[in-house]
This record gives C-alpha cells, sequence and structure tokens, in this order.
C-alpha cells in the first residue's frame, strides 16, 4: 500500500490553554518531497482561526 494514514495536529491550541483539533488524512510514502513530518494550515474550531497543523507519530 503506496499511503499511510497520519494524524495532524493543532501547534498553538496547548499554548493558549484550549484543546487541540486533530485531522485525520493520508500521504505517499515513497515521496521524495516530503521526507519529514507534513505540516498544513487547517481550521482550528476552538480558536475559531487557520493554525499550523504537524504531523504526530
Amino acid at each position: 500500500m503506496p499511503r499511510d494514514i497520519i494524524i495532524l495536529e493543532c501547534t498553538e491550541a496547548k499554548a493558549e490553554g484550549k484543546p487541540t483539533s486533530r485531522f485525520v488524512t493520508t500521504r505517499n510514502k515513497k515521496s521524495l518531497n516530503t521526507p519529514g513530518r507534513l505540516e498544513k494550515v487547517k481550521f482550528n474550531p476552538f480558536l475559531r482561526r487557520r493554525t499550523l497543523h504537524r504531523e504526530i507519530r
């Protein structure tokens, strides 16, 4: 299977004392463009704005 299931977690919510938002998505295992952890800007409903979400393992 060439795709891997990953979880993206908000990086800004813990500093503000709010619950963290998490998203489940997939990524290509064999991609040379993303060798490290995936980062995306997603909407956090607890902070009501777009924040950086980073892949957790």
